[in-house]
């Protein structure tokens, strides 16, 4: 009778395990969501956890859960304190959460299987493939033509475990002594050092300390090392295993790696131009200051923007103006397969060089040497039009809810929806519960990526054997 039980145990589990394995492969998509919403939920249970609370009781239902997705989808955004809110065992809760949300889940669970296994099936290189490269989310033939080939996936997922590792460690050690020099005893120093280090590479925002980066505001190292790690955060997985495939041979580097670095060092200089010159005079922000520290603040604030989520200055004081350039910083994030949000910087580059090329009246798209097909155009103009949707959606919502003003509320919305983090104090504690949960579904939509979720809902991808008669409409 043992022995029967066990043989209907065993295939009762392979029977799970092979339709686990056919969801996956007919709906690569919802499989991502459905692995990354249990994810969320997993976090929002630890969180909800009297070991996860300071002191006595427990965090509410809805805190815990917007704080769980915050967290895996490294947004940064906060209704509770998080440097006084959370015991030992939450803090290390939060941390994980940051590290597995900003590698990926699908990638964790690759680099996992190809450490236990030894070797990457191809079912394990797809699901990882899935999370560098939005194109593979659907089912069928995708062209090869990319940042990662599917067979380099496999040194790809060592190049991401062994970077956030050197990374991260660099970012403790410079930020280490600094925190010395502020008198804090070696242990403490080197928990808020890890802490700093790990929430800028990850572009998550959340600050260890009550004072949060107030001690900091007019030091350019402690401020510049945040800048750094949350910039080489925002390029992505793909630029570092190309960069360090050919080192040193930048015309080697793939037209991905080559559009990211440049529109990203482009948005990160004129946005920091654009902050100098709007906060001009503000006595509010830095526009008073010596122009040092005008300079320090503007372009920290341009790097944050993309995607970091600090903050050195109250950002509800800012110029409306200022406010909308952050919002379109906001909105473009940062570099693909990256720990960073929004419709990402080769999204941007692609819609300006379709519209260049519309001007010069060529019949393709071309950078770099290089010819771009028209269906990247199409993925691209897909993903910005679903994205401000989204955000144009929300935002009426949460207005008829709040009542805020608006500036105030498109701001908050932006920052969840592109994981940033930043806010202009719209977000907080005592925001009502409908709107939390609303911010958290922003910030979860935002993380999956518009693409994915499209996908998602959309049937598998067909092949049409036949063409329908052309009718052009007019534009513009």
């Amino acid at each position: 009778m043992a022995q029967l039980r066990s043989s209907s145990d065993a295939t009762l589990l392979e029977r799970s395990r092979d339709a686990v394995e056919h969801f996956a492969a007919a709906y690569p998509a919802r499989f991502a969501i459905v692995v990354f919403a249990a994810l969320n939920l997993v976090f929002a249970v630890l969180l909800a956890t009297p070991w996860a609370t300071a002191g006595d009781g427990t965090t509410g239902a809805v805190d815990a859960f917007f704080q769980a997705v915050s967290v895996v989808c490294v947004t940064g955004l906060t209704v509770v304190d998080m440097a006084t809110h959370w015991s030992p065992f939450g803090n290390a809760v939060v941390m994980i959460g940051v590290e597995v949300g900003g590698i990926g889940v699908l990638t964790l669970a690759s680099i996992l299987g190809m450490t236990v296994a030894r070797r990457l099936g191809l079912r394990q290189r797809l699901m990882a493939a899935s999370d560098s490269n939005p194109s593979r989310v659907r089912r069928g033939v995708v062209q090869e033509q990319q940042a990662i080939r599917l067979g380099e996936v496999g040194s790809l997922l060592r190049i991401v475990a062994l970077s956030v590792l050197a990374f991260e460690a660099v970012l403790v050690v410079l930020l280490l002594p600094r925190l010395l020099l502020e008198g804090k005893d070696f242990l403490t120093a080197l928990y808020e050092a890890t802490y700093w280090s790990i929430m800028a590479f990850t572009n998550s925002g959340f600050v260890p300390t009550v004072e949060g980066l107030e001690p900091f505001a007019t030091d350019p190292w402690f401020l510049g090392v945040l800048m750094l790690g949350v910039f080489v955060g925002s390029l992505g997985f793909p630029v570092y295993f190309v960069i360090l495939r050919h080192l040193g041979k930048p015309r080697q580097w793939s037209l991905h790696v080559k559009l990211t670095i440049t529109v990203s060092l482009l948005l990160f200089l004129l946005g920091g131009l654009a902050f100098l010159v709007l906060e001009w005079g503000n006595a509010d922000s830095w526009g008073t200051d010596d122009f040092g520290q005008q300079l320090l603040h503007a372009f920290f604030l341009s790097a944050m923007a993309r995607s970091g989520g600090f903050a050195v200055d109250d950002l509800g004081l800012l110029h409306n103006s200022s406010l909308l350039v952050t919002d379109m910083l906001m909105f473009v994030g940062g570099g693909s397969a990256s720990t960073a949000g929004g419709i990402k910087v080769t999204t941007l580059a692609i819609l300006f060089l379709a519209a260049i090329a519309e001007a010069r009246g060529r019949k393709s798209m071309e950078a770099f040497g290089r010819r771009i097909p028209s269906d990247v155009l199409r993925l691209a103009v897909s993903v910005t039009l679903w994205s401000a949707t989204i955000v144009a959606g929300v935002t009426i919502v949460l207005l008829e809810i709040t009542g805020a003003p608006l500036s105030f509320v498109l701001f908050d919305v932006i920052s969840a929806f592109a994981t940033v983090g930043l806010s202009t104090g719209f977000t907080h504690a005592g925001l009502e519960d409908p709107a939390k949960i609303i911010l958290a579904l922003t910030m979860f939509v935002g993380r999956i990526g518009s693409v994915t979720l499209a996908a998602a809902l959309a049937a598998s991808q067909r092949t049409q054997l036949f063409t329908r008669p052309e009718e052009r409409p007019i534009v513009g």
